[in-house]
């Protein structure tokens, strides 16, 4: 089968549903062989269900791909490996990896349990971790490899009720970074998308304004599978010089995000006292403060 990822074998996490299934299945018709990651847990986190992985990887094959499953909990490092292992028996390599599999536990913070927090850590970030950490011997042995993470605008630029979501990917952000610093002299490169897509986790945002409704109107225009170019070029070889980079995907929009540098300073050769502070930090830095802005509030105008 020809395309542009032909040959390569991908590890593709949470493609039971939505963004993950669309990147899966992409990959599968540009020539990859993809092993499937999903427990089928709710959007929350709970329960197991082989079904979706399953429908996933039948998907696949039925258009003339190479597919396997694998339901095994990405939050446990043990787990990672056996995939790895699970891709190498199958297909005797490895060149791709997405991490994309998540939950939500939306809360206000002031009201956050801590499972709230680490189950969602756990998932995105700690899953995340234990998948790279995983597949990097191989990259670094076989001189080659693509990571392709799956960050959020809520972590990027802020939501309400997200405070676990947003450090998580923000987390993924830096872990991102961290591998294309390291691992570039293998060859090897990393970067993030933050996607656009109505998937379980829009759904379950409460509509409880007219605005709310019209944004939630608005993204169910823009469906999982349009995240799927964008990560399927990224893990390919034509996209060999890009690494350590922030995209975002918006419906038919391909975004690339600045990434924090300092932009302003203020200056005392003998030091600073609290009080000089008093009088001069506010007047000097504060317009160019970042405002407490919501994803909404930054990408403002209808998906094109």
């Amino acid at each position: 089968m020809p395309g542009i990822v032909k040959g390569k074998t991908a590890i593709v996490t949470g493609a039971g549903r939505g963004i993950g299934r669309g990147i899966a299945m992409l990959l599968g018709r540009e020539g990859a062989r993809v092993v499937v990651c999903d427990v089928g847990a709710s959007l929350q986190g709970e329960g197991n269900d082989a079904g979706p992985a399953q429908q996933t990887v039948e998907a696949i094959r039925k258009a003339g791909g190479e597919a396997v499953a694998s339901t095994l909990s990405i939050t446990d490092p043990k787990n990672a490996e056996a995939i790895v292992k699970q891709a190498l028996d199958a297909f005797g390599r490895v060149d791709i990896l997405v991490n994309n599999a998540g939950i939500l536990r939306d809360v206000i913070f002031h009201k956050m349990s801590w499972s709230d927090w680490s189950d969602v850590i756990s998932v995105h970030l700690n899953g995340s971790f234990n998948m790279s950490r995983a597949v990097a011997p191989l990259f670094r042995e076989q001189g080659s490899g693509a990571f392709v993470h799956m960050t959020s605008t809520s972590g990027l630029v802020g939501n309400f009720g997200q405070a676990n979501y947003m450090a998580a990917k923000l987390g993924i952000m830096g872990l991102s970074r961290g591998i294309a610093l390291d691992m570039a002299r293998f060859n090897v490169r990393s970067n993030c998308i933050a996607p656009f897509a109505f998937t379980r986790m829009i759904e379950s945002i409460s509509a409880q304004s007219e605005q709310d409704k019209k944004r939630i109107e608005a993204f169910q225009r823009m469906t999982p599978e349009k995240i799927a170019p964008l990560a399927v070029y990224l893990s390919s070889d034509a996209a060999s010089d890009i690494t350590g980079q922030i995209f975002s995907v918006r419906n038919n929009e391909i975004y690339l995000f600045n990434q924090p540098r300092p932009i302003k300073t203020i200056h005392r050769a003998d030091g600073w006292t609290p009080e000089q502070l008093v009088t001069e930090l506010k007047s000097t830095l504060a317009p160019s403060f970042t405002p407490l802005e919501r994803s909404e509030d930054v990408f403002n105008w209808d998906p094109i």
